[in-house]
């Protein structure tokens, strides 16, 4: 048998000679072997292998894979790995377009043939432990992207073509004693691509491990793993069924019950009494062992495996683990780090760790199944996961979408072409998945429409296993519903979800893709939160998605940032579409994680003046488990802290008395109540947060402060001087505002602290969730208004005020809106330096709404530390502020631009009281807004941050810009490509609004 080229191109020729998927579970030659995790029946074949790269099939090397062949001086390459980030090719991000659209006339089911990269890879390897009689040996390669044909010292072993599954093949018969050539041939696209549309980067390669496994001559080729919990769960049986090869037997013995018997045909069952079941919560799981002898009776492995004992289906109508209503608190996670799909254990690890220190419970592995240590530590950590399935054809279903095609031509549709290839990927999955009880749904895979060919492998996972069948497409081609056992929908409101329940009752409804991410988002999600708790059929909601995709490059000055689409050079591409994740791009936070996880918090509090009333979301722990930590604090000082030592059962309530007094001083206090782990887990220390909540107490009864004199006003031919002792203000007849704020004795006259004119601003720099809904074309109106404001009149200075306690000048300005709108800007000067300013404005009718109402004030860079009295310590928004709390918090004015894949609004605090912009000496201005008001403080101005594409192109700290503002409207986040803020969250230009704040200097 030979490898021919047609191969690639033909939709049902998807394995040759590929061996049968079978569970993921190791052997190892005894019991010692196997405690340590180190295998003598695996020999890993990563590092360094000899490449040759060609630009499409035509241009590879003939007969590369014989042994004639001298690849000494080719290149080296790392696996696993992409080529695109070694040097080879480019890394191309497409979200639903086909990466060939527009460049090549391909046919659907043929693969590119113009332009498609194809790498072949060579490495010599030796066995480690020669084959004994009977013994065999195989090559796993666990990720091939997206086709892969493999020789062994130049036979033709066999082809595979599903990227994120394994392509094990044997390769016994082609062994020669000592050194072995192992060759394979890396297509990037084949027939399978049409099947792997998904909204990523666009990689080829061997990127997961590649292994050499040896099989003794008694070998248990797979493992069935069942629990069978008693309605009462009080009672387990565990089942077990192997596939042993060659003549022996097995036994198998769980750890804490002891051995199972053989039923026969493979089989073995045991009951378990009061079994200690596995959750999200309690993720227990119980070691099997199984031993494999020979037909002497010699022991030829041992199998360690894990079983979790659980219970997870639909029961009357709702998603229920071990009995309980489940609601699934959950994120979408694509395999995508600064090495792009080559992901670690350690990094995936952390991953995991960081979801369950915020509260997430579930995980969707869109939209592919990811390496099994992914899986393993689900198991361990207690994640509820849905186990996609490696298809995506958005690509073909936008024609059916947008252009009028026939559903008939949709694919996979109702096509008998594809449903083999279809039918092995849901077997590869399901046979190296099947035993992990972390896995509580199978996914079909993600937005290729609907059919036939998909029903038929829904009902193939019903017929081979118990758990829910999960698919969305269903919501858009609804001609086969029972395609799916849950009714799930993208992006769709709280709102929208609720609608829909009340009429269908039919089926639990999850969210698998909801508040998008993108960019500064993330707004107005505790409406689905608040539904969850309230709607039982509503179960589960999934981030659309964790860690942004990005490629780590460095510009042309050497310095590093992390492009998106088009950075590399391809096309076609879609721009920063892949910049919505939770994490940024080094798996860091992004600030709304903290939203996330108060959204997700497994204890609600309802602080009273006198009481708190806990609330206990869990399905199986008492609140003892937490710490519950009062605290009570005037402006960030902590007066009083104290414990209540709760105990509420899962899914109850109950009020207990506050440990601390409210003091009668006149003034505002913010009083916390904050549960903390008691005891260390794996994936946080003792005191970790878990939830909180504050509420804000005002004391009333405050004396007003005594009124300085009357500051001395010097009225000039252009200008209006108003001074004080320790101040001057210096007003500008000619440039129509304030030229100068000059506070405390210099030689020089006092500390300069305005760079430039303060101006009314209606402008942000658009977020992705605006430009997405085309925001700049309705607003581009308020950003005319703040740049090119001019005087009404002949002056902007409209009149001048002497009060008896200060001073008030008054600007009055036209705006260049459609039609014109004006505004009012009062300033009103007081003894000690403050100016009190009051900002009015008179939208033209029917203008579009605002993106914000404030002013823009800049001073020098040096000013370049920042103190609040406000929420905080992470950025905030007004449909985005659960997560924030009230104190004081101080940062650096160069750090406030939260570095979002594409420059952008970023960096504000809602319910900020007072603001401090100081040098390091602690000179600067001091802005306040009794009430509260959203203010921000960033090195450059909303016009820069708009006109960078990457953060590198900012230009270098020159200012800072400060931005008092009364409203911006909220974040949004429902969607990325249309969906407006919430109407609460919008600034509507019909009406008047006024502003008052104060600014004064302070040293």
């Amino acid at each position: 048998m030979t490898f021919d080229l047609t191969r690639i191109s033909d939709p049902g020729l998807f394995r040759e000679n590929r061996l049968d998927a079978h569970s993921s579970h190791r052997w190892f030659s005894d019991a010692q072997e196997a405690a340590s995790g180190r295998s003598s029946f695996e020999q890993n074949l990563n590092g360094l292998w000899k490449f040759h790269y060609a630009r499409n099939p035509h241009l590879t090397i003939p007969g590369f894979e014989s042994p004639d062949v001298d690849v000494t001086g080719w290149d080296d390459i790392v696996v696993p790995g992409h080529i695109q980030l070694q040097g080879y090719d480019r890394p191309q991000y497409a979200n639903t377009q086909y990466p060939w659209d527009g460049r090549e006339d391909v046919a659907i089911g043929d693969a590119p043939q113009l332009f498609n990269p194809v790498g072949s890879y060579v490495t010599f390897f030796t066995p480690e432990t020669p084959l004994a009689d009977g013994e065999r040996l195989s090559v796993s390669f666990k990720g091939a992207e997206s086709a892969i044909a493999v020789w062994l010292n130049g036979t033709y072993i066999g082809f595979a073509c599903d990227t994120f599954t394994p392509s094990e093949f044997d390769l016994t018969d082609a062994l020669v004693e000592g050194e072995n050539r192992l060759a394979a041939q890396v297509f990037k696209w084949s027939a399978a691509s049409w099947l792997e549309d998904q909204d990523f980067y666009r990689f080829s390669g061997l990127f997961r491990d590649v292994v050499l496994y040896r099989r003794p001559r008694a070998h248990v080729e797979d493992v069935d793993i069942r629990v069978d919990l008693s309605n009462d769960l009080a009672t387990a049986t565990v089942r077990v069924v192997t596939e042993l090869v060659g003549d022996g037997s097995v036994t198998a013995t769980l750890d804490g019950v002891g051995r199972l018997t053989a039923e026969g045909d493979g089989a073995f069952a045991v009951t378990v009494s009061d079994p200690r079941l596995w959750s999200a919560e309690d993720p227990h799981l119980y070691g099997l062992t199984l031993e494999v002898r020979d037909a002497g009776g010699a022991l030829t492995e041992v199998i360690p495996e894990r079983v979790g004992i659980r219970r997870f289906g639909i029961e009357d109508g709702l998603l229920k683990i071990n009995g309980q209503r489940v609601v699934l608190k959950g994120v979408n996670r694509h395999e995508f780090g600064l090495n792009g799909r080559v992901m670690t254990r350690e990094r995936t690890e952390a991953d995991l760790q960081l979801m369950k220190a915020n509260n997430i419970n579930a995980v969707r592995t869109s939209h592919y199944p990811n390496n099994t240590f992914l899986y393993d530590l689900c198991d361990e950590y207690g994640l509820y996961v849905i186990d996609e399935m490696n298809l995506e054809t958005h690509g073909l279903w936008d024609r059916i979408r947008y252009f009028d095609t026939p559903v008939s031509e949709s694919v996979p549709g109702d096509d008998p072409l594809w449903l083999p290839a279809l039918l092995d990927r849901a077997d590869s999955m399901y046979r190296r998945d099947r035993n992990h009880p972390s896995i509580v749904i199978w996914s079909l895979g993600n937005e290729s429409f609907g059919g036939t060919d998909l029903l038929q492998v829904g009902d193939h996972f019903r017929e081979i296993d118990t758990r829910p069948v999960h698919y969305e497409g269903v919501a858009w081609d609804p001609r086969y519903p029972e395609t799916t056992d849950i009714t799930s929908t993208m992006y769709t409101s709280a709102a929208a979800v609720e609608e829909h329940l009340s009429v269908h009752r039919d089926k639990p409804y999850i969210l698998c893709e909801y508040a998008h991410a993108m960019g500064n988002s993330f707004g107005a999600v505790d409406r689905y939160l608040d539904l969850a708790y309230r709607e039982p059929l509503f179960q589960g909601f999934f981030v659309w998605d964790f860690a942004d995709q990005a490629i780590a490059l460095t510009d042309r000055h050497g310095n590093p940032y992390f492009g998106y689409g088009g950075d590399c050079g391809e096309a076609p591409h879609d721009s920063d579409f892949s910049g919505n994740g939770l994490l940024f791009a080094d798996h860091t936070p992004k600030p709304f994680l903290r939203e996330l996880a108060y959204l997700y918090q497994p204890v609600v509090a309802s602080v009273g003046a006198d009481e708190v009333t806990v609330t206990n979301r869990e399905l199986f722990t008492s609140t003892s488990r937490y710490e519950c930590v009062v605290t009570l604090a005037e402006q960030g000082r902590v007066l009083e802290t104290g414990v209540i030592d709760t105990d509420v059962a899962p899914g109850g309530s109950a009020g207990y008395p506050l440990p601390i007094a409210i003091p009668q001083v006149p003034g505002e206090y913010t009083l916390e109540v904050s549960f903390r782990l008691r005891s260390a887990t794996r994936y946080a220390p003792a005191g970790h947060e878990v939830a909180f909540e504050q509420t804000v107490i005002e004391v009333p009864g405050a004396v007003a402060p005594a009124v300085p004199a009357r500051p001395e006003i010097v009225r000039g031919i252009h200008n209006v001087g108003v001074r004080g002792r320790h101040f001057e203000v210096l007003f500008s007849k000619l440039h129509g505002g304030i030229q100068s704020y000059r506070y405390g004795s210099t030689p020089d006259g006092g500390h300069k602290l305005l760079r430039e004119v303060p101006m009314p601003n209606f402008w942000h720099a658009p977020t992705s969730n605006e430009l997405g809904w085309k925001a700049p074309f309705t607003d581009g109106d308020w950003l005319l208004a703040s740049r090119y404001a001019r005087p009404r009149g002949d002056s902007a200075m409209a009149d001048v005020i002497e009060h008896d306690d200060s001073v008030e000048v008054v600007y009055a300005y036209s705006l260049p809106t459609r039609p014109v709108s004006s505004c009012d800007v009062s300033y009103r000067v007081f003894g000690d330096g403050t100016v009190t300013t009051t900002v009015t404005l008179r939208p033209g009718a029917g203008l579009p709404e605002l993106p914000e109402f404030g002013m823009l004030f800049c001073v020098d860079a040096d000013l370049g530390q920042l103190r609040w009295y406000g929420d905080g310590p992470e950025e905030s928004s007004i449909d985005r502020r659960g997560g924030v709390r009230l104190g004081v918090w101080e940062a650096e004015v160069k750090d406030q631009l939260t570095r979002y894949l594409r420059p952008q609004e970023a960096g504000g605090h809602t319910g900020v009281r007072w603001a401090e912009v100081t040098d390091a000496r602690g000179a600067g201005l001091r802005f306040e807004c009794q009430g509260g008001m959203e203010f921000s403080a960033l090195p450059w101005s909303p016009f820069e941050i708009e006109n960078a594409a990457h953060h590198t192109e900012l230009p270098p700290i020159s200012r800072t810009w400060i931005r008092p503002v009364a409203v911006r409207r909220g974040v949004a986040g429902d969607d990325s490509w249309g969906a407006r803020e919430h109407p609460e969250f919008r600034i509507d230009a019909d009406r008047e609004r006024v502003f008052t704040f104060s600014f004064r200097g302070i040293r």
